[in-house]
């Protein structure tokens, strides 16, 4: 019996009136390696939020047609901290095995190998909030990989990874695949590195079915142009940023000997730093995760007081700026961006900005029109910022940074989750940025963005410069 059936399967969002899904017509083999792919918004994560049974009406949700699965299921969401439940690292991985009653005696072997697996860098008494992004979602992968479900589901789980760690997680994804004896279906977008992990390819749409399905290499060959002009990832370089058109100036902001430690932590997040941002470039802050890249992003945006040191914006103290005038010269871009979501529509939240910045209504809700035509979010206006997919929310967390016009743009991956057009027209709107007079420092794992769009770049290794 196959692992998967869906026949004119469909799932609408609560509060939304398109369907994420709708018209699904889809068979996976047990022991089959799917990668899943389609633009962004196409419904990739809601189906395997639907596939692990993580789907209820009783929400608000409305489904239609049918869906069966057949197998023990586990998933690795796009967001980790979705997914850590628990206070301490061995205690998170521990959790499902205790909920699946598995005997006490076998609970923490395998939580020390699941952990062994996935490269986690400390040990089992490791505070999870004191975990970087990337690795929480290694943590969390260890969680799902420790249940050994015969349906493994992976929303682009090495997104959040440096290349070391990334390289390391599709190993062990490599070796779970190898017997068949466990079917996998994968959301990815770095297309080089997965494709050699799967033997299929499925392409969906917005709100609609499959519209590519095959061997990867005849899909590619038969629909690759096809698939590109609608956003599809496929096997290439990624769009290339535009040229610079513009010299640099004066610096906007600077950091000096800065120094952050967590509380509660024994460690510097960051030591000793020294950073200079000016009018006209693009800076890329690079390094392993857990070396301090989204601790200094804070600090540049005079979004966390420094243990040590100092952040200055044009001069002036960044902690000690008020809000009003900090939105002013800065626009920042969280690593989670859920986490700076402050209204009930996405129109709203993207005219928070200008209004603190003394625009009127009737210009902040132009540009904001604006910003959601360029970046592909016109058709959500109306829809709860928390209901997006991971990228249409990286996107509207873009267009707030931009919406205020700041000289500094200080982002936090603000490539992931992005399909081939939105990836694109994510680079044209900073490269104008920059090229118009503005800075743009980014924190990212994108290797691709760093080489085509960044003119500097800060490497850090354990909170310091390398």
């Amino acid at each position: 019996m196959p692992a998967v059936e869906a026949r004119g399967f469909g799932w609408r969002h609560a509060g939304r009136s398109a369907w994420a899904i709708r018209g699904l017509d889809l068979v996976v083999e047990q022991g089959e390696r799917v990668l899943l792919l389609g633009p962004s918004g196409a419904g990739k994560s809601t189906l395997l939020l639907a596939l692990a049974g993580l789907l209820d009406t009783s929400g608000g949700g409305e489904r239609e047609g049918e869906l069966v699965v057949r197998a023990e299921t586990g998933i690795v969401f796009q967001d980790p901290e979705t997914q850590l439940v628990m206070g301490r690292a061995g205690d998170d991985v521990a959790f499902g095995l205790e909920n699946r009653c598995v005997p006490t005696a076998e609970i923490w072997p395998r939580v020390h190998a699941a952990l062994a697996a996935v490269g986690f860098p400390y040990p089992g008494e490791r505070r999870t909030d004191a975990l970087s992004g990337g690795e929480k979602q290694r943590l969390a992968i260890a969680g799902v990989i420790a249940l050994a479900p015969s349906l493994l589901l992976l929303d682009e789980p090495t997104a959040s990874l440096d290349p070391d760690g990334a390289a390391d997680v599709r190993a062990l994804i490599a070796d779970l695949a190898a017997s068949r004896e466990r079917t996998l279906v994968l959301v990815e977008h770095r297309l080089a590195e997965v494709l050699p992990l799967v033997d299929r390819v499925v392409v969906i749409e917005p709100g609609g079915g499959v519209v590519a399905d095959g061997a990867p290499a005849d899909v590619f060959a038969r629909e690759g142009a096809r698939l590109a002009e609608r956003g599809v990832w496929v096997p290439g370089p990624p769009p290339a940023a535009p040229e610079r058109g513009g010299a640099t100036g004066r610096t906007l902001a600077r950091a000096e000997a800065l120094a952050f430690r967590y509380p509660g932590s024994p460690v510097w997040a960051l030591d000793a730093v020294d950073a200079e941002l000016r009018e006209g470039e693009a800076v890329a802050i690079t390094g392993a995760n857990g070396s301090g890249k989204s601790t200094l992003a804070l600090l540049i945006a005079g979004l966390l007081r420094p243990g040590r040191g100092k952040a200055s914006l044009d001069g002036d103290d960044a902690w000690a700026l008020p809000a009003r005038r900090l939105v002013t010269r800065v626009g920042s871009v969280f690593q989670d961006p859920e986490h700076q979501f402050v209204a009930g529509r996405v129109l709203d939240e993207l005219t928070v900005g200008p209004r603190r910045a003394g625009r009127s209504s009737g210009e902040a809700r132009a540009l904001a029109a604006s910003l959601l035509e360029r970046l592909r979010l016109a058709h959500l206006a109306e829809a709860n910022p928390f209901t997006l997919s991971g990228g249409e929310q990286r996107r509207l967390s873009v267009a707030t940074a931009l919406a205020t016009a700041p000289p500094l743009l200080v982002l936090d991956e603000p490539t992931f989750g992005q399909d081939r057009r939105t990836y694109g027209e994510l680079l044209r709107l900073l490269a104008a940025h920059r090229d118009g007079g503005g800075a743009v420092t980014f924190a990212t794992h994108d290797r691709d963005l760093v080489a085509g769009f960044a003119d500097r770049t800060i490497t850090l290794a354990g909170g310091r410069a390398a």
